[in-house]
């Protein structure tokens, strides 16, 4: 399929989400490859998803970050809006714990830190993401971590957007923090609780709080007491605790006080054999990290 006498379209998308199905493709003005996420409109024009769609792509045109995939394009095909964004290498948290089981404690803590990065930058411009699960973080080959998929993100001083639509809690309910269950508030600490049942679910290989119905999961996240890590180091399950706690105020106050507190943990990350490129392959993009990071440096 060509759209916009420029895109050519995979036959099979690459993944189909709440919001939209995505596709890989080639920009044929640019010869580069592209993805391209449609919006899904099962029961005919929806405008309130129409909005959120629009919101997004301009929530991603306003985050600059290397965390975050670029936004190259938007418009219409056929009645359906769409964005075309740079196309990420790499495989998903959610399927890098499926395959590997429990990550190991570095690499548990340099996924969190990177996300925590992009996360800093998005409540710097007063942008919640609302929606951070294992399946919006992607682990590149050369080990950056990309967080996407910012469909359900708010812009928290200028967006009125209903919480609820149909009658139904936007969201998924194994990473909703208590606040956002109960009354449908959603701040930045909102996304460091969604971050900790990640941080949770790398360490254990298994989702923090399961149940047969979406209610169940919530009335678990409202008031149960997370199960501590067995084997963890002493500070780090500190740290997750705090994290997890149900009252947003008990938890860490950004996302920078929050990569701090992992920065220590993030050491000696062993080698991910099938999903990485091996250390021997230069990487640009490590080579520039290494670098950058010796300026001045936040200690």
């Amino acid at each position: 399929m060509l759209i916009a006498d420029r895109y050519e379209l995979d036959e099979l998308p690459l993944g189909q989400g709440g919001m939209g199905a995505v596709y890989g493709g080639h920009d044929k003005h640019l010869d580069r490859r592209v993805a391209v996420k449609f919006l899904q409109l099962p029961g005919g024009r929806d405008a309130e998803l129409e909005r959120r769609f629009i919101r997004e792509a301009r929530i991603l045109a306003r985050l600059e970050h290397a965390g975050a995939p670029i936004l190259y394009d938007f418009g219409m095909f056929e009645h359906r809006l769409y964005q075309v964004m740079q196309f990420i290498e790499g495989v998903t948290v959610a399927d890098l714990v499926s395959e590997h089981g429990p990550l190991p404690v570095p690499w548990a803590a340099a996924i969190a830190a990177q996300a925590c990065a992009v996360l800093a930058a998005a409540h710097s411009l007063s942008i919640c993401h609302r929606d951070l699960k294992p399946t919006n973080l992607m682990l590149c080959p050369d080990g950056g971590v990309k967080v996407l998929d910012f469909g359900l993100a708010m812009l928290r001083e200028t967006d009125v957007a209903q919480f609820t639509r149909s009658g139904q809690i936007l969201g998924t309910p194994a990473y909703m923090a208590p606040e956002q269950i109960q009354r449908g508030v959603a701040g930045p600490r909102s996304d460091l609780y969604a971050l900790g049942c990640v941080l949770h679910e790398m360490l254990t290989g298994r989702q923090l709080f399961t149940g047969p119905t979406a209610y169940a999961i919530f009335e678990k996240q409202v008031k149960e007491p997370p199960p501590r890590v067995p084997g963890a180091p002493a500070e780090l399950d500190r740290l997750l605790s705090a994290l997890l706690e149900k009252d947003p105020e008990n938890r860490p106050p950004d996302a920078g006080s929050l990569f701090e507190r992992l920065q220590p943990f993030a050491v000696d990350l062993p080698m991910l054999p099938g999903f990485l490129t091996p250390p021997s392959v230069p990487s640009p993009g490590r080579m520039y990290a290494r670098v950058l990071g010796r300026v001045l440096p936040c200690d």
